[in-house]
């Protein structure tokens, strides 16, 4: 059983239903499920609340399709600090450490595949993770 963090350029997929990736996504989700949990932190909850009204939408969107919440280890938002930096030095123009950097490290300490369809920066910051990624 290999377990997977899902990110919320997926979810938020599967939950539309009207993107291009729905199909894609909905798909590879359903293939993680099949090899294993599926999970969601505190993050990518908070990114896919946007499309809710309410917590208890949310909440029933992500008890619909399967998935479970986990929280963020210590040791990751550590890590996502030192990607934060390295990304900062490479010439990166954002201020605060983004949410992929906080799903990346979770993913890599933890040592879940991660299923997303942005690959390019966890690729570059944490290339020890398993991605299920389109290309």
């Amino acid at each position: 059983m290999t377990a997977t963090l899902v990110d919320s350029n997926v979810l938020i997929d599967v939950l539309a239903g009207s993107s291009e990736w729905a199909d894609w996504s909905t798909r590879e989700l359903t293939r993680a499920g099949d090899d294993g949990p599926v999970f969601v932190n505190q993050v990518i909850y908070a990114e896919i609340s946007v499309g809710f009204a309410s917590v208890e939408q949310c909440e029933w969107a992500v008890e619909a399709q399967g998935i479970e919440r986990i929280p963020l280890p210590w040791l990751s938002a550590f890590l996502a600090g030192k990607a934060f930096a390295d990304y900062r030095r490479r010439g990166g123009a954002k201020r605060s450490p983004l949410p992929d950097f906080f799903i990346g490290a979770h993913a890599a300490v933890e040592g879940l595949r991660l299923l997303t369809r942005d690959p390019a920066r966890y690729r570059t910051y944490f290339p020890t993770i398993d991605l299920i990624t389109p290309e």
